[in-house]
Order: structure tokens, then sequence, then C-alpha cells
């Protein structure tokens, strides 16, 4: 534990005026009136709050000198974390040509009474290709391709799939080119219904080829109900989407594919058939993030000597991206670039290199030191005398304002022809504020101890937060299938989409953004010889199917106090017995949720309690049980929990 700061001088204001007045009784004890309305005593009062304020300046030395000693040690505060997502950007109709958006294209949250709007930009172009339908082919699962265009023009009715269909069978659709990052509708006609399927929940799956293999695609309404009735299916086409030869045809292809049935999930008993069949582009996706790029900053003129600094008059600095660009103007007049680089420690008298305090937006030029010969030594190049330097782009602003609820993000700035709407459908993470001095002070302990190495669980936990500080839980676990082998479990941040605790599995998985920049870090920092696999934890699902009873009249109150008792216990990052998220491998029983029950409904009688084990990607549910254990490598989650609250007078429920 780090030693407490003295206190050099803890007399306040009152204890001066009192001191002083014993003074005055012992050194002139003929004065007698001591009343604040006494001349003199307002002047005692008056040197009083002078040196109290003296006392509080001498009491704050030794956090000036312990803030000194971080700027020795290079321990600078972080920036600010831009939060990101992604927003489909929807054609107000099909459009014949390529509809494009350019970086930096602004969009944001609507405004309401107290809440300022919250701007977002793209990352990225965004081209908006136009599709149809050109190949139609059925595959079945034994791989006999059939192609149905021809059908398809004759207006026949072509079977989707096999007679009995089977897991594997697929319907291809050939596009034109490859729609990367588009949103595509598949508009189909059937006459012949796929008898047997339940049409909220069809055992089907929307793929795309990316040149390798078959990528899942996220699906919006298909009000096509599973190839069941005449409609259409909304496909969000994967970034990796690649035009690519099959059957002989050269297109991208999209194909619709049977999977296995779940446990409960009713399957095909007959083909579908497709009587018509359309494709056509009407919209596209693209990452935003909370942040500006702003262009072309001056910062000054060198005046040609070591150690140089500049500060720019928008901090702070985002680095968790492109680090900023800082070119110097040159003799021929045209500007060179200077890398920005952690430390100067590795650079070489000619070596083009500026360093940079993010949260201060200071940039600092090579140092020179004067080695005990005499002779200076220039840790980099020095910008020549007269040169102009500036900031050719960097990026600006970050922290929590931008985690925004799924949905939050509806208006664009920008003017774009043909965008009609634009939303996110998942909510935008990632944000996190500036670090704050409180929070530096206590750091720098733990850099003293690790010295910039990972060499046990704690040092490991550590770097993996300073690489992504959007991460809510790091967990350090050996890997049992490989000795000398570590994993790094990351828990995201994650907001509910409504004002509850009820968040859905794929919010609590990291995204590949930040896993990569972890297992960077770590990978510079690890033991030689240790391997690293960081990844995101086992989620235990969990399902509590309870019945109470309770008043008439607190029927639906108690309802929902038990549901958001449960979904907020059984959270992985505010539930738990002390709130700070589920531990990890603490198993789930069945008196800890009677006791939550009971906190949370007062006066309601917990009748029934049945704890169900559930995979929170399949929807699988296990059998009842009174005791759940959970991994030491894995968290509890809330999935589908069912509460009945019964109706009964004091008498039933005493």
């Amino acid at each position: 534990m780090a030693l407490p700061s003295p206190n050099l001088d803890d007399r306040r204001f009152q204890q001066l005026v009192d001191e002083a007045k014993r003074y005055v009784q012992q050194r002139a004890p003929e004065w007698t009136d001591h009343n604040v309305s006494d001349p003199g005593v307002t002047l005692i009062e008056t040197f009083a709050y002078l040196v109290d304020q003296l006392l509080y300046r001498l009491n704050r030395v030794p956090d000036k000198n312990y803030t000194a000693f971080l700027d020795l040690l290079g321990i600078r505060l972080f920036p600010p974390t831009a939060a990101g997502a992604d927003v489909d950007f929807w054609l107000s109709a099909p459009q014949p040509d390529v509809v494009t958006l350019p970086p930096g294209t602004e969009v944001t949250t609507a405004s309401g009474d107290n809440d300022a709007a919250v701007v977002f930009t793209t990352t990225d172009e965004l081209r908006i290709l136009p599709s149809e339908l050109t190949r139609l082919v059925t595959v079945p699962r034994t791989g006999e391709q059939s192609d149905r265009t021809g059908q398809l023009a004759d207006g026949l009715d072509i079977p989707c799939f096999q007679t009995t269909p089977e897991p594997g069978d697929a319907l291809l659709f050939g596009l034109p080119t490859a729609v990367p990052r588009c949103i595509v509708a598949v508009r189909l006609d059937s006459r012949v219904e796929g008898i047997g399927v339940d049409p909220r929940q069809p055992p089907l799956v929307w793929e795309a080829w990316d040149g390798g293999s078959w990528q899942r695609c996220e699906t919006g309404d298909d009000t096509t109900g599973g190839l069941n009735r005449p409609g259409e299916v909304i496909v969000h086409v994967p970034a990796g989407h690649t035009a690519s030869v099959i059957g002989g045809t050269r297109a991208g292809w999209l194909r619709c594919r049977v999977t296995e049935a779940q446990p409960g999930q009713p399957f095909y008993s007959e083909s579908p058939t497709v009587r018509e069949a359309e494709v056509m582009t009407v919209g596209g996706t693209m990452a935003v993030e909370h942040a500006e790029t702003v262009t072309d900053v001056p910062l000054g003129t060198s005046e040609g000597v070591a150690g140089q600094t500049f500060r720019l008059d928008r901090p702070p600095i985002l680095l968790d991206a492109e680090p900023p660009l800082v070119e110097v103007s040159s003799e021929e007049d045209s500007w060179q670039r200077w890398d920005v680089v952690d430390h100067f420690g590795r650079s070489g008298p000619d070596d083009r290199h500026v360093r940079v305090d993010a949260t201060m937006g200071e940039f600092a030029f090579p140092p020179a030191l004067r080695e005990p010969d005499g002779t200076l030594r220039h840790w980099g190049a020095v910008p020549p005398k007269g040169a102009q330097i500036r900031v050719a782009r960097y990026r600006t602003g970050g922290g929590p304002a931008g985690n925004v609820a799924r949905g939050a993000i509806s208006v664009l700035l920008s003017s774009v022809p043909y965008i009609a709407q634009v939303t996110n459908r998942e909510a935008a993470r990632g944000g996190v504020a500036g670090e704050t001095v409180d929070n530096a002070r206590r750091r720098a302990p733990e850099a003293l101890r690790m010295q910039d190495r990972a060499v046990n669980a704690e040092d490991y936990e550590i770097i993996s937060r300073q690489a992504a500080p959007s991460v809510r839980r790091v967990r350090c676990l050996p890997a049992a299938e490989a000795p000398g082998a570590v994993r790094v479990l990351v828990v995201p941040d994650a907001v509910a989409d409504e004002d509850d605790d009820r968040l859905r599995f794929e919010q609590l998985i990291p995204s590949e953004q930040v896993l990569t920049a972890i297992t960077a870090s770590l990978d510079e920092r690890r033991l030689i010889g240790t391997r690293l696999l960081v990844e995101p934890p086992v989620y235990q699902g969990v399902t509590v199917v309870a019945r109470l009873s309770a008043a008439p009249a607190d029927v639906d109150r108690v309802r929902e106090a038990a549901l958001d008792a449960l979904f907020h216990h059984l959270n992985p990052l505010v539930g738990g017995p002390d709130g700070t998220g589920w531990p990890f491998g603490r198993p789930i029983q069945y008196g800890e949720i009677f006791g939550v029950l009971q906190r949370a409904t007062g006066n309601a009688l917990v009748e029934e309690i049945r704890l169900f084990p559930a995979d929170p990607v399949t929807g699988r549910r296990g059998a009842p049980t009174d005791r759940i254990d959970v991994g030491p490598g894995a968290l509890a989650f809330s999935y589908q929990h069912q509460v009945v609250v019964t109706g009964v007078g004091p008498e039933g429920r005493g």
C-alpha cells in the first residue's frame, strides 16, 4: 500500500483565530474586548484567513512532488477513447447507380429537451452498389448444383430444397457483382408453403461467399416467415463479400441454407417453392465513431534547437486508431512526415521522430543531452530553423457520451443524395473518459512493479486494461489444455437497449479491434515461450422459472420487480453479490435466487423456483436443477427468465 501523504499543518481558520486570541490575553491583558465587532479582532481574522490559504498551499506540496515524480517516470494521463458503432444507411429507393458516402459523413442522435445531440462520423468510404438477380441455383446436401434461372424466367414453381429437405440444402442467389457492406432485399413469391416449420423460427441461415468460405449474414425483417409466404428478407452483406465462380458462373453469391433443427424447433416436412425472385440493394452499413478529424492545423515555427514543444488549441488527441500525422516544411517547399513514437530511447540523430502527449495535445521534438566528455548527443533530428510545423491530420473527441443505445443514431447531418434514413442496430460502445490524475497516481506503483513486462496474472490484466480502456472486465487464467499458455478473458462494456439490465448475448462479445489491440500489447510484453490466447469468456446461460403469489393489486408490480432483480443479479457487468459483475466461476444456487426474489418483491410469497442451464447461442435448455456449476473461466448470463405471479388474498398467502 502506498504511504499516505503527510498533512504538514492541520490547523484551520477558527483554530488560528483562537490561538491568536490566547496570545493577546498573554501579551496584552488590558485588551478585553474580543468580540467580532472589535477592529482588532477583525485584523486577527483577516490574518488568520491569509495564513489558512498559505497552509492549504503548503499541504499541496506532497501532491505537487508526487506529480513531478510521475512525470519523471514518464507516466502520462491516458486520453479518452471514442465510441463506435455500425450504422445502416437506407436508400429512399433502389438506385441504378452507385451511391457513395465519403469518409467523415456525419450522423447524430436526435437532440432532446435536456440532452445535446451526439455527433458521429464515418470512418471510411461506403459504396452502395446496385444489384439484381442474375442466377438462381439450387444445391442439395449432396452438392449437385442445378441452375434454375431459366425455369424462374418461365414462371415455373421451383423447389428451393430437396423434396424432403435436409440440413445443408441451399438456395443460391447470383448477383452481377459483390456488394460488400450493402443491405439487400430478397423478394420471393411462393405458391407452396414449407410445411411444418415455425415461421417465427425457421431452420434457415443466410450466408455470403468471401472467396474462401461462406460467412454468415445478419438478417433483418423476414416477412416470408422462412420461405412460407410471399415477402422479402433483409440481408446485411458482410465486408468480405467477393465475386467468385460457382457452377461455371462468376457472380457475387448469397445463399439461404437449411440448418439443423434445435430441440423443440419444427423442421420442414416439404420443400417450399419459389415462383418469382428479385434482389435489390436498399442500403449499406458503415462503421462510425464519436470523433472528429481535424486537418491542416499549424503548430508554429521551429527555432532550430532541440527539445522544442508545441501545443494544439483543441486537445485531446485520440490514439485508438491511426496516430496524428505531423509534418515539417523542407527547403524544397514540400512537407516531410515525422513519425510519432512512444519515447526517444531508440532514436538516432537523424530519425525524424516526435512524441505526443495526447491528453494535453502537446508535441515534443527530440532533446539533446550533454555527455560526460562535453559533447551533445541528439536523440533524434531537429526541425531546421524557420521550418513550419503542422499537424496534417488528427482525431479529437471521444468520451462516454458516445455510448448511445441501439437505434439512438437517427439523423443524417451531411447532405447525401438518395439516403432517406439512418439507424444503428447495436448500441455504440467503447467511449471512455480521459484518465484522472488520481487514477494515474494509483497506477504509478503498478507501473514500477511491472516494468512493462507481463509475468503474473495481474500483469496481464493491467496491461490489457491499458491497451483497451473500454473493456469492463479482464481475467487471466492458465490454459488447462496447454502448459505454458495463458487465457485472457475480455468482457466489454455494454448498454442495455432499454432502461434496465436486460443485455443481449451479442452485446457481451468484444469486437475484433479490441481483441487485436490487447493481443498486440501483451505479445510485446509476455515472457518468451508463453503462449497467449485472448478471447471472450464462456457465458453460462441461466433461465429462472419462478412462481409467486401476491395481492391482486400488486401482481404486475411484483412480476416486474422479480424480473428486474433476476436480470440485475445474474448479470456479467453489474450482477453478483457485490454489484460489480457475476464472479468468475461462482455457481448459481437455489437459495441465493430465492433470497434475491424475496428481497425484491417484499411481501410476495415465493412459491416455486426452478433453475435451467441454457446455451445463449443455440437457445438449448437443460433439465431443471437446484444448482448450476460455472467453470473458472465462465460467467452467468440471464437468458429468458419466466415469472408467474398469482393474485391471492391475505388468507391465501398466510
